[in-house]
């Protein structure tokens, strides 16, 4: 019983980051080309930079930890 239960629970986090929020790369994609990708995409990871120190800032984070977690945070944002 405690198997299923916790496969259920790694399943469902599979899937909410499936259904994750489209990244920098996919939105610049659909609408843009050119010049203006790379200057959204630049603006979009500087965007997510922020928010990922936020992030780390509420977890109290520093050192390797807030490296670590800043840079997976942004990659993930970003697409890349």
């Amino acid at each position: 019983m405690k198997r299923l239960v916790l496969a259920l629970l790694l399943s469902s986090f599979a899937i909410s980051g499936a259904i994750a929020d489209p990244t920098c790369h996919d939105k610049a994609s659909k609408k843009l080309s050119g010049a203006a990708v790379t200057n959204f995409a630049r603006k979009c990871e500087s965007d997510a930079k922020s928010a990922c120190d936020t992030q780390a800032a509420e977890k109290k984070l520093s050192g390797a930890a807030k490296t670590a977690f800043t840079n997976k945070c942004v990659k993930d944002a970003t697409g890349t």
